[in-house]
């Protein structure tokens, strides 16, 4: 009998040591760098159990073995804390780092820039092309309504509630900056300011230009004179749902559409775009100034002019210019 226990002594001593050594192979198996070479992300669907998750990451190479993933979690981590969500994980990641990122709900952000100038088609083709998001827009908002600007989002995020932020950024913008602006602007409303900074907006992309566009226009408005501005004549002709395609003609200078400020005074009806922070801020702050024109100089800005003559002579420029670009590519 006596020998008997010294032998279940031993086979237990045996049995005890033995599981300490797998523990210890196991935990540092657990903790080991893993075989990813790098940046890998992967999704897990919401209700995905330990084991299903375990697959996903080794079929993205996160981890070697998924049954150890899976071994390691129960013995050394906490399965009911994996969250589902868009995870990054880093190259080298080990089993360990894998379920502690699973577990902290640190997902992927997703980045959608609007640059600005952009028609509310335009934003929306944008939200529709963001593969993460998810659902349908179902109405196209009025141009002038959306803030152009960076949004963060998540995978599964909807498609209408990052529109309905866009639309929520224009409001706090204008509550911000309206009731800064400068004395004395021929402006009545904040929804005013908006249809001018969509028109600078689509005038130039010179962001030192702004507030001098804007100030020349201004001075337009304070003196009863049309704009003039092109882009409003191609809105009344597109009213912002595709590119007009072509340049604009004589005829198109002399159509009666609410929008061709070469025909009406004063603003047009409604925004040509939806105009960015810097636009808005522009006819809100315009520089202040003597010139009534400007025209494309050929280098990507505008050359101003307080009087017809000057400006005259700087479109006969402009149009020599574009001679010479035409003769260079005949």
């Amino acid at each position: 009998m006596r020998r008997l226990g010294v032998i279940a002594v031993s086979v237990a001593v045996l049995l005890a040591v033995s599981a300490g050594v797998l523990w210890f192979i196991l935990q540092k198996q657990y903790e080991a760098p893993g075989p990813l070479a790098e940046e890998a992300v992967v999704v897990v669907p919401r209700g995905a159990g330990l084991a299903a998750i375990a697959d996903d990451l080794a079929a993205a190479g996160v981890v070697g073995d998924a049954r150890a993933f899976a071994l390691g979690v129960r013995l050394f981590g906490d399965a009911r804390a994996l969250q589902a969500g868009e995870y990054a994980f880093a190259a080298g990641s080990s089993m360990k780092d894998a379920a502690e990122l699973l577990a902290s709900g640190h997902i992927v952000v997703h980045r959608l820039t609007v640059p600005e100038g952009l028609t509310s088609v335009e934003i929306v083709a944008l939200l529709e092309a963001a593969e993460p998001l998810t659902g349908t827009i179902d109405a196209v908002p009025p141009d002038g309504a959306l803030l152009p600007e960076t949004y963060h989002f998540h995978r599964g995020d909807s498609r209408s509630v990052v529109l309905q932020r866009m639309a929520e950024s224009m409001t706090e913008a204008l509550a911000a900056l309206w009731p800064q602006r400068s004395e004395n602007l021929p402006l009545n409303t904040p929804e005013e300011a908006v249809v001018l900074a969509s028109i600078v907006e689509k005038e130039t992309g010179v962001d030192s230009e702004r507030p001098l566009v804007a100030g020349v226009f201004v001075n337009r408005l304070r003196k009863g004179m049309p704009l003039q501005s092109d882009p409003t004549v191609v809105y009344g002709i597109t009213l912002g749902k595709a590119p007009l395609g072509r340049s604009l003609t004589r005829k198109d200078l002399a159509a009666a559409t609410p929008y061709n400020t070469y025909q009406i005074a004063g603003l047009p009806p409604a925004p040509i775009a939806n105009p960015g922070r810097a636009a808005l801020a522009a006819v809100l702050h315009p520089a202040e100034t003597d010139y009534l024109y400007f025209v494309a100089a050929g280098d990507g800005g505008h050359a101003f002019a307080k009087s017809l003559a000057e400006h005259n002579s700087n479109v006969a420029k402009w149009r020599k210019h574009l001679r010479s670009l035409q003769k260079q590519t005949n």
